[in-house]
């Protein structure tokens, strides 16, 4: 399993949510409009002001998902890169060793 392409993807249904939320506010927003709830500058501060904390909420969301992901994984018994990179390294000194000790029994 691709851990970063899966964290990309789980962040990209954040940014896909946030997408959604940003059209459903504009909408309620219209809707206030249209029925003498808020003016126009007001449901457009309004609008604004809950997305730029929206945004800024993102960052924190994001971290926290990548944390909870990486306990998840962890939990599942799912290697780190580094671990399988070393594992990589000692596999192929083994095999180094493995062909060295080949090559003098051949002699």
């Amino acid at each position: 399993m691709d851990n970063n392409n899966f964290i990309k993807q789980l962040l990209m249904i954040g940014v896909g949510t946030t997408s959604l939320v940003a059209e459903k506010l504009r909408e309620v927003s219209d809707e206030w409009v249209r029925t003498g709830q808020l003016n126009p500058e007001q449901a457009k501060r309004f609008a604004d002001d809950l997305m730029t904390h929206l945004k800024s909420e993102q960052g924190n969301l994001d971290a926290q998902m990548q944390r909870q992901l990486r306990n998840v994984l962890q939990d599942l018994g799912v290697p780190k890169q580094s671990e399988m990179d070393e594992l990589r390294g000692r596999l192929d000194r083994l095999e180094r060793q493995v062909r060295d000790l080949e090559n003098k029994s051949w002699r």
